[in-house]
């Protein structure tokens, strides 16, 4: 057996077999501990037990602005984020989950009629396909047909993450967006680790290196994407810690458009930005990542990319930017908060 199909194999034993339920994980990196927001609490309420129990995400990746959307979500498992989207996204909107674990799309299918009954649909808006992330083509999904592709802990787990970002790249609208929470190493984990099983899948073995990270996608097509959140992984595991403990591992979650014209360092264009306060949950502020956070009705200087990723998305019409890129003036500086004009800069 080849390398990736092996590992593959190894993966899908791990969660079909191995692991019956969140409890049977030996570490937390596949425990969510990020805040759920309380429209997001209100739907898991009305989500099977068995779904949620065999759930093994490392973060929140479900963004905003969903409504009437087709969402992709990447090694859905029981379907515990695709049902979450499926209420989001409304009758209209659709959600397609892919996996490659016959066991576990075993639950997540037998909940269909149930959870659109539960939302008030008429019909289920989620399908599930048996299929591998590296390989879109091969259960149908088309280039440029997807609204958002969401992920929850699972690309640390494919043997070939390139191909994995090549495909999302090539399945999403333009304008699309990839939102994803993964496994993130500050080192590259050594190769003797990397053929662990119990790390491999414990999310340990293949995540990611944040360098190669950044050049797997450019290499991809996004020369820029944003951090949302970042929190350090403690192990709670004094043997997973004993063969790991060199590296700090942290599960962040990532937002990244597909837009033409971005640039790979933020440019300064003299454009402001106003939040209309108009996306559903956010009366009062948006966070686009950690450090842009929208006040409602209150102008923003952005930065070129900035500008086209709430100017040129599906969140063009909760925002209203001034502008253009006839004028350059040079760098912006986007790693720092966001400036607000009153300022004159950043700040």
């Amino acid at each position: 057996m080849d390398p990736v199909a092996k590992s593959l194999e190894e993966v899908r034993a791990y969660y079909g077999a191995a692991i019956q339920s969140a409890k049977d994980l030996q570490t937390s990196t596949c425990c969510c501990t990020a805040p759920i927001p309380a429209m997001h609490r209100a739907i898991l309420d009305l989500i099977d037990d068995e779904v949620i129990s065999r759930f093994y995400g490392c973060g929140s990746p479900i963004p905003s602005g969903l409504e009437d959307c087709t969402v992709l979500d990447l090694g859905c498992g029981s379907g515990r984020d695709t049902y979450l989207v499926s209420a989001l996204v409304g009758e209209q909107g659709s959600v397609i989950g892919v996996d490659m674990t016959t066991e576990q799309l075993k639950v997540a299918q037998q909940h269909r009629s149930t959870q659109a009954q539960r939302f008030g649909f008429a019909k289920s808006n989620v399908t599930f396909h048996q299929g591998y992330i590296e390989d879109l083509a091969s259960i149908g999904i088309a280039d440029a047909s997807v609204d958002v592709v969401i992920s929850n802990c699972v690309i640390n787990l494919s043997p070939d993450k390139a191909r994995v970002f090549a495909e999302i790249f090539r399945v999403l609208k333009p304008g699309g967006e990839l939102f994803f929470s993964d496994v993130f190493a500050s080192r590259r984990v050594p190769a003797a680790l990397q053929s662990d099983p119990v790390l491999h899948g414990e999310c340990l073995a293949g995540a990611l290196y944040v360098e190669d990270f950044r050049r797997l996608m450019r290499a991809a097509g996004w020369p820029d994407f944003r951090v949302v959140s970042r929190h350090r992984i403690e192990m709670n595991n004094p043997d997973v810690e004993a063969r790991v403990g060199m590296i700090d591992f942290f599960s962040m979650t990532i937002r990244a458009f597909k837009l033409p014209g971005l640039e790979d360092i933020c440019e300064d264009y003299g454009q402001v930005a106003y939040y209309l306060g108009t996306l559903p949950g956010h009366p009062h502020r948006f966070e686009l990542d950690d450090h842009h956070t929208f006040i409602t009705d209150k102008p923003m200087l952005v930065c070129g990319n900035t500008a086209a990723m709430v100017s040129e998305t599906r969140f063009a019409p909760h925002f209203q930017v001034i502008g253009n890129r006839d004028i350059h003036f040079g760098v912006f500086d986007c790693a720092s908060p966001a400036a607000v004009v009153e300022c004159g800069g950043c700040c």
